[in-house]
Formats: C-alpha cells, sequence, structure tokens
C-alpha cells in the first residue's frame, strides 16, 4: 500500500475513531488525525500478526482494520498525556 494511501487512511479512521471515542483531547481534531495515521500502521500491523490481514488499501476492511488501531491508540494517548 503506498503512502499516500495510508495517510487517507488514517486521516479516515482518525475522524472515525474521535467519533467513537469522544472526549477531550490534548491535541484536539489535529491530534485525533495523527493518531489516526499512527493507529492505521499500528492496526495493520497488530490484525497482521494475528493472521487476519491488515490493511490492503483504501477499502472497508482496511478501514476497520485502521479504526481498531487508531482508537487503541487514542485510548493510549490519552490515559498518557
Amino acid at each position: 500500500m503506498g503512502f499516500l494511501a495510508w495517510i487517507i487512511l488514517g486521516l479516515i479512521a482518525g475522524a472515525i475513531a474521535k467519533l467513537i471515542h469522544p472526549g477531550p483531547d490534548p491535541g484536539g481534531w489535529i491530534a485525533s488525525l495523527l493518531i489516526g495515521i499512527v493507529g492505521a500502521v499500528v492496526g495493520g500491523f497488530v490484525f497482521n500478526l494475528v493472521g487476519m490481514g491488515g490493511a490492503t488499501g483504501v477499502n472497508l476492511w482496511s478501514i476497520i482494520v485502521a479504526v481498531v488501531g487508531a482508537v487503541i491508540c487514542l485510548a493510549i494517548y490519552r490515559r498518557v498525556a
């Protein structure tokens, strides 16, 4: 998957994660979108580790994988910050 696809997928995942996990963030929407990009990578890595296949492009499965990773990253970010 290309670099631009990861960014687009991460931005979508960050916005959805913010809607799923609402509340105040130390960085606001910008931080949530950046965490979404990181979450897309983390979600793809975790899903690959468990054998479910990670992100493969900008499609529904990849968005689900990225959102799961983004929600996890957002929750960790809130705990740490």
